[in-house]
């Protein structure tokens, strides 16, 4: 009979390697598309899904069963990406994903097309991280707000103000650039 999940839970906060192992072998591929959706890049995605499974894997004692073990692991992991984020230069390039979500519809010059994408790009990159990712998980991947609050640690109201600050920074930062959102 198989082990049950609570067993393995309480195991893992105990320090057992085999629990750790378990839950990795379970969680790792959403851990890796949550921190996908936050950074933009499988290759850095896949280092920092291996950075967040050590700092999961060292903050064993502070896991609390009760309130569920993915929840806790994105919050990790959401804290490993903005880390990498604050660490980084703001790039100008835009990955495929992103360009494909900033498409302008209705646009008719692809070269206009393709210069507000850009300028939208390169936009984002100049927004606070906090705010970014705030932004990038509640409006270009649709992710509810309650779950990005629990991804952040903070409240549902935190994220709203969050995303409506991005979104205002954002539309000032494009206006200065010539392009009315």
């Amino acid at each position: 009979m198989p082990e049950s999940s609570k067993s393995v839970l309480d195991r893992f906060r105990q320090g057992d390697a085999d629990a750790f192992e378990a839950l990795f072998r379970e969680q790792q591929a959403s851990v890796f598309r949550w921190i996908l959706r936050i950074v933009r890049d499988a290759g850095t995605a896949e280092d920092l899904t291996v950075e967040a499974f050590w700092r999961i894997y060292r903050a064993h004692a502070r896991f609390d069963a009760a309130r569920g073990f993915e929840p806790w692991a994105r919050r990790i992991a959401t804290h490993v990406a903005l880390d990498w984020l604050r660490a980084r230069k703001p790039e100008s390039e835009m990955t495929p994903a992103l360009e494909a979500t900033l498409t302008v519809k209705g646009a008719g010059d692809p070269g206009v097309q393709a210069e507000i994408r850009v300028k939208t790009a390169e936009a984002f990159t100049r927004l606070p991280p906090k705010l970014r990712v705030a932004a990038v998980l509640a409006v270009v991947e649709e992710q509810p707000h309650k779950v990005v609050a629990e991804s952040l640690g903070i409240t549902v109201t935190a994220v709203k103000l969050r995303v409506f600050r991005a979104l205002r920074l954002l539309r000032k930062d494009l206006e200065q650039q010539g392009i009315r959102p």
